[in-house]
């Protein structure tokens, strides 16, 4: 089989074993908090494990950095941009899973030198798969795709700022309003990237950049057609400085819209300079 035919059995096969038999059926221990604002359950670590020992077993000799591995031991983060790298999000959107509803995923991707070379996300309910490789286009179900507007009126956009400070996420959105559609965010980068592609949203906004939950998505996204850069406009990369990422379903959606949520008015930019 193929490196793509491999990955994809692994991941429907650790979603029917390990994620769908306990969707709507944790029990109260099976779900902890790991941080402020952040939950993990039993399906988040028992899939890892099994993805990784999947991945591991391919022999391509890469690191294998996951998150939940990563909140154990965040050294596993160093130099992540560096070199072949695995990137493994075992269930994205878990608070989504914890509540018993849709959306969440599982998001592979593998990485050299900080550039995506490979992503998958997979959604277990409808069993749909995004991939994508670089150079070679992206597909849905084997179908090859192209990220498409929404066509609307006013441009659709969800934006992450749940994590910001209220003041300064209270001052984007006000400006946010004035000029963009602001949507409703999916809380699930598995399904926030095909949104884009889609048609369903034409930008995206996200604050924080862990490397599992945007890998996959931006190489998905650009091979679409799309675009994604930091904050700064530097091109996105695992690993890359900045405090968050613009995504868009085209190069045009992308330059309107860092207009008005990466200009002076909505002062992420100013945030952007702290962290950088």
């Amino acid at each position: 089989m193929s490196l793509h035919e491999e990955v994809s059995a692994l991941l429907r096969t650790v979603a029917a074993q390990v994620v769908i038999p306990r969707f709507r059926a944790l029990a109260g221990h099976e779900v902890t908090i790991k941080s402020a604002g952040e939950i993990v359950t039993v399906a988040d670590r028992e899939a890892e494990f099994r993805l990784h020992d999947g991945l591991a077993a391919l022999g391509l000799g890469a690191r294998i950095v996951g998150e939940e591995a990563a909140e154990r031991d965040p050294a596993l983060l160093d130099d992540v941009g560096d070199g072949l790298v695995w990137l493994i999000d075992p269930l994205d959107g878990t608070g989504n899973f914890a509540a018993g509803r849709a959306p969440f995923g599982m998001m592979i991707a593998l990485v050299e030198d900080g550039s995506p070379v490979a992503g998958w996300m997979f959604d277990p309910l409808s069993g749909r798969l995004c991939h994508a490789a670089r150079g070679l286009g992206a597909t849905c179900d084997g179908a090859v795709v192209r990220a498409r507007p929404t066509g609307a009126a006013r441009t659709r956009a969800a934006l992450g700022t749940q994590f910001l400070d209220p003041g300064l996420r209270e001052r984007v959105h006000a400006h946010a309003d004035r000029h963009l559609a602001v949507v409703p965010i999916p809380r699930c980068a598995a399904e926030s990237y095909p949104r884009l592609v889609f048609g369903s949203d034409d930008v995206a906004l996200f604050q924080r950049i862990l490397p599992w939950d945007h890998a996959a998505g931006a190489l998905f996204l650009t091979e679409a057609g799309g675009r994604i850069t930091h904050w700064d406009g530097a091109p996105y990369r695992v690993g890359g400085s900045g405090a968050g990422v613009l995504a868009a379903a085209s190069p045009g959606l992308w330059e309107q819209t860092a207009e008005v949520l990466l200009g002076p008015a909505a002062g992420l930019i100013e945030l952007d300079c702290l962290v950088s």
